[in-house]
């Protein structure tokens, strides 16, 4: 006898799953761009969340996050490794960071704005995990000064890609799930 499960999905799980996998893509489109120095990344996936976040609000913008997380350390087979619970302390300080800033008057702050303060809480989320976790030295603090330049920029530079997307319509971008 054969018992099956059935799972009922909405028109708004599809949607985040898409979204997911967009960012997934974006993910593994970065992971093959070479770093010049270990844990400096572009943050590309970054882009789709902040676009979620503006389109449909945080608890998608979560949703999407932590399933490319998820779905990144089991796809680069890191899952439940340290590379693991570095990506998921940035993302959810990041995610803590951004459910703040949407607060904030949208008149002076944007996409760019809240990008480059998710990059630092991702940064910072990261330098936590490490310093608590697993190098508990007040060496790490000299790495500061260059997660922070590459926060920074890199933040920046997805903040704006982010508001042009945001600003044009784009197919699967376009229309909030029924």
């Amino acid at each position: 006898m054969t018992t099956t499960i059935k799972l009922d999905s909405s028109a708004e799980d599809h949607h985040i799953a898409r979204m997911a996998a967009v960012a997934l893509g974006l993910a593994v489109l970065e992971n093959a761009i070479p770093s010049p120095l270990p844990g400096v990344k572009p943050g590309l996936a970054n882009i789709v969340t902040l676009i979620v976040l503006a389109r449909y609000g945080w608890r998608v913008a979560a949703w999407v996050s932590l399933l490319r997380v998820v779905a990144g350390s089991l796809l680069f087979g890191n899952f439940l490794a340290p590379g693991f619970f570095l990506s998921l302390s940035g993302a959810v300080l990041s995610l803590i960071v951004l459910a703040a800033a949407q607060h904030l008057p949208s008149r002076w702050f944007g996409p760019v704005s809240h990008s480059i303060y998710a990059a630092f809480a991702h940064i910072a989320g990261q330098m936590a995990m490490v310093y608590l976790w697993l190098i508990p030295h007040a060496g790490i603090a000299y790495l500061i000064p260059i997660f922070a330049a590459a926060a920074l920029v890199f933040g920046a530079v997805n903040g704006v890609i982010a508001a042009r997307f945001m600003n044009t319509a784009v197919e699967g971008f376009s229309a909030k799930p029924s």
